[in-house]
């Protein structure tokens, strides 16, 4: 079972995190912000990546920190729960339809994070949360996976339509990039040797 768990504690965050990559989808999710629960549980279901995370943050100030903090974790477990990578898939993408959105999401576990974003929001807000969080949060996400994430919304009007694509896209194509594939089950996916 590829499975990892992450406690991170600053003076601003308490979290603890836990993933099983090769999982059904379930999931436990607080972090004090619910629109950002509801695309964490997004993330595991449609990746099949079971997901728990318990996240108490400084949400007195802003959510910048619990926002951050808490990709940051999650893309830790996700790195660790993969190890060296031995059979993955390494690449994939998707596109995420949301009624009138359209999302393409690729990705490479590559060791070498990076992140495109190419998504606006017309609302400063979703619910209580801020849509500059979003990016924020891909951001952090990707740094500690180590992995290079391409997001653009390819049109799309809905604001909560837009955010769920992008953590559904993610999803769906994580789920195909952390699969074991059969035909080089023992092998890492680099000339390199390494990832």
């Amino acid at each position: 079972m590829r499975t990892a768990t992450i406690t991170r504690k600053t003076s601003e965050t308490s979290i603890d995190v836990s993933v099983n990559l090769d999982g059904t989808g379930t999931y436990t999710v607080s972090t004090g912000i619910g629109f950002f629960d509801h695309m964490l549980e997004q993330l595991s279901r449609h990746s099949l990546i079971d997901l728990d995370v318990e996240t108490v943050g400084d949400l007195h100030i802003d959510q910048h920190h619990t926002v951050e903090d808490t990709g940051l974790a999650i893309g830790e477990a996700i790195a660790k729960a993969l190890g060296e990578k031995r059979g993955i898939r390494r690449y994939a993408d998707a596109l995420s339809p949301m009624d009138e959105t359209l999302t393409r999401v690729a990705l490479d576990i590559s060791g070498r994070p990076f992140l495109v974003w190419k998504t606006d929001f017309s609302q400063k807000r979703l619910g209580e949360m801020d849509t500059e969080m979003f990016e924020h949060f891909f951001h952090s996400f990707a740094h500690t996976a180590g992995i290079t994430l391409h997001i653009e919304t390819l049109y799309g009007s809905n604001n909560h339509h837009i955010a769920e694509a992008a953590f559904k896209g993610l999803a769906r194509a994580l789920r195909e990039a952390v699969e074991i594939d059969p035909r080089k089950a023992d092998a890492i996916p680099s000339t390199k040797g390494t990832l």
